[in-house]
């Protein structure tokens, strides 16, 4: 298939390229940059006019809900969903039914994701065996299957031991750790400790419970050398303590949900359950922490937290809905809003979806590394091709993830995706 993309504003935040310009693809590459040959002569003609091409859209954290879940999300909707939002790489938790912790079962959901012909899939591996906290898993044996990091997903790791050695032995090998900073005994609430969640009679979860795992994750980071990813900060505490972090030079990046970036615990109102979402939501001192620390580098990535509930679990009392979102399909328009509202730029509201993320996953990409979230000549063709002025409504029925719940039901957000290609070939078209 060879593909010719006219008159579009060529956007690449990892080369900071941005003008108006072709591009060629053919056989699954990007042939030509701004100088398309004369001879090249397309199969299919894509008209750009007045919309931005960019690399595809690179999400660190999305739940396909297979195996195990297949009643909430299925791999052929979420990977529907997933294009659909111009996202052509994503990555997802360990945390499925059985959990993703042998070999075969990596290749069965990779084999699987491969078929569909959408998004990439970059599964984690679980860092013990059925997420237990207890026995580490064969790490060399999950990487060779496919394995892009482990983590514990959101079940958070009592025994510190068994974290300390799991760090050792991934340092050993050069692999990443994915870590939510939870402490186990404070993170059990289901809102944020303050003054709305007394109000409303809901268990809190304080800031120290971020705080003191992130304090233990650092202390084990300078003990073992270990690369760790934080997922999805919710404080300006700590924002404040990885700024500190980095600066001290720790291998450490981190990425917010599009929920922290956008919402606080007011918007959960009377109970409203689409608000029931992990971490909670905080006050607005925490969010405009985090709108800054992803506008100065501080926060590396935005990811969509993705993860499709089904309308018997989420129709519940607040205390008793599963929390999750889903946000794939959204989270463009949210990170061109949050590029708009806070001045960040749309520049920067790529980054945090393309090259970054892409710097964040680094070599376990394999020969994606130097292609995955950038416009290189020779390299990969994914690419996402939006309206950047389409204004459209958040409406849950038309939402092609099976999961229909999400917080910003009724937004106006900006940028409508027109198409996306992935490998060369056309995966959505609006």
């Amino acid at each position: 298939m060879k593909i010719l993309i006219k008159n579009g504003r060529v956007i690449d935040p990892a080369s900071k390229l941005d003008e108006v310009c072709d591009v060629a693809i053919a056989a699954g590459r990007m042939v030509s940059l701004k100088n398309t040959a004369p001879d090249f002569s397309p199969n299919k003609t894509i008209d750009a006019s007045g919309c931005i091409v960019a690399p595809g859209l690179v999400d660190l954290s999305a739940r396909l809900r297979e195996p195990g879940h297949e009643h909430e999300g299925m791999l052929e909707s979420e990977l529907a969903a997933a294009v659909a939002g111009g996202v052509t790489s994503l990555v997802c938790p360990p945390d499925t039914d059985p959990v993703l912790d042998e070999p075969g079962l990596v290749e069965m959901l990779k084999f699987r994701a491969e078929k569909l012909h959408q998004s990439r899939v970059f599964p984690l591996g679980a860092l013990t065996r059925a997420l237990q906290g207890e026995a580490l898993t064969e790490m060399v044996e999950l990487t060779e299957a496919g394995c892009v990091g482990f983590s514990q997903a959101e079940v958070p790791l009592a025994n510190t031991q068994v974290l300390m050695r799991a760090l050792q032995y991934a340092a050993s090998f050069g692999y990443t750790v994915w870590l939510r900073p939870q402490e186990m005994h404070l993170g059990k609430g289901v809102a944020a400790s303050g003054a709305l969640a007394t109000r409303l009679g809901l268990s809190g979860v304080p800031v120290a419970a971020e705080t003191i795992a992130l304090h233990t994750i650092f202390e084990l980071v300078r003990a073992t050398g270990a690369r760790v990813h934080l997922c999805r900060i919710s404080s300006a505490a700590g924002v404040a303590l990885i700024a500190r972090a980095k600066a001290e030079g720790l291998p450490v990046t981190c990425d917010v949900s599009i929920n922290s970036l956008h919402l606080i615990d007011t918007d959960i109102g009377y109970f409203d359950s689409r608000m029931r979402l992990d971490p909670p939501l905080r006050q607005q001192r925490d969010r405009d922490a985090i709108r800054q620390g992803l506008a100065d580098g501080t926060i590396d990535a935005l990811v969509s937290d993705h993860t499709p509930v089904d309308e018997d679990a989420k129709t519940l009392p607040f205390a008793e809905a599963e929390p999750g979102a889903t946000g794939l399909e959204l989270l463009l328009g949210l990170a061109c809003k949050w590029g708009q509202d806070s001045g960040a730029g749309l520049s920067r509201a790529l980054a945090v979806l393309t090259s970054e993320p892409s710097r964040v996953l680094g070599s376990a990409l394999g020969t994606l590394q130097a292609s995955a979230g950038q416009l290189v000549k020779g390299g990969v063709a994914d690419l996402c091709i939006f309206d950047p002025q389409a204004a459209w409504m958040v409406q849950p029925k038309v939402l092609r993830s099976q999961g229909k719940h999400t917080p910003f039901s009724g937004y106006e957000l900006p940028a409508r995706v027109r198409w996306t290609v992935v490998g060369g070939q056309v995966a959505y078209e609006a």
